[in-house]
């Protein structure tokens, strides 16, 4: 409150507030304690140093990645199929620099420099 550009931060009623912290803590440490599982924990991460706080969200995140072990899907003949006739007009385009003209070379003029 001594700092008039932190004074936003402050209102009057969290003084009286106050009163209930230990009410309030039990009531967070209840709800924590009673809605966490092992398939869906909580993480209570201190804010009071941001960058200390996003490297332990980004640990846990990191961590919970790891455990998961994500894999790509394995792709039927058919979608194997797709993908090699686009990538193949993917090469045509490069080849002749302009996107969906396949092996065209007739130059039509353009509105570029």
């Amino acid at each position: 409150m001594k700092e008039p550009d932190k004074r936003w931060k402050c209102a009057v009623g969290d003084v009286a507030e106050r009163q209930h912290w230990t009410d309030f803590m039990d009531a967070y440490e209840d709800a924590i304690r009673s809605t966490a599982t092992k398939h869906a924990p909580w993480y209570v991460v201190l804010a009071d140093n941001k960058w200390f706080s996003r490297l332990v969200i980004a640990a846990a995140i990191v961590d919970r990645l790891e455990e998961l072990d994500p894999k790509f899907p394995d792709l039927d003949q058919d979608a194997l199929r797709a993908l090699e006739k686009a990538q193949k007009q993917l090469a045509d385009e490069n080849s002749n620099g302009r996107p969906g003209r396949g092996n065209q070379t007739e130059d039509r003029g353009s509105s570029r420099p």
